[in-house]
């Protein structure tokens, strides 16, 4: 099972994605992104869900028309762990 960051190590860490926001009560990172269209922003999830297939470690997707809400937990963690930030800059890249 994946081990909880440290309140330190998600400092650090939220810093490396300064594109994420934490979601306190959530316990999670979340980013939201517009898309030029509503095909882009498929698109763009059908190449996140490649991602996390490939990392076994899936985000919760929010689609509304080019607005795309991503959003990382551990949920066995119940919480935020170095998985959600390596796929957060994954994602960042794409």
């Amino acid at each position: 099972m994946a081990t909880l960051l440290s309140e330190e190590e998600l400092d650090r860490a939220l810093r490396n994605v300064p594109r994420w926001k934490y979601d306190v009560p959530g316990k999670r990172i979340v980013r939201e992104i517009k898309c030029q269209s509503f095909m882009d922003g498929i698109d763009i999830v059908r190449d996140v869900a490649e991602l996390a297939e490939d990392a076994q470690h899936h985000p919760d997707i929010d689609i509304r028309w080019t607005t795309l809400t991503f959003a990382l937990t551990t949920h066995s963690a119940q919480g935020l762990t170095q998985k959600d930030f390596d796929l957060a800059r994954e994602i960042d890249v794409l």
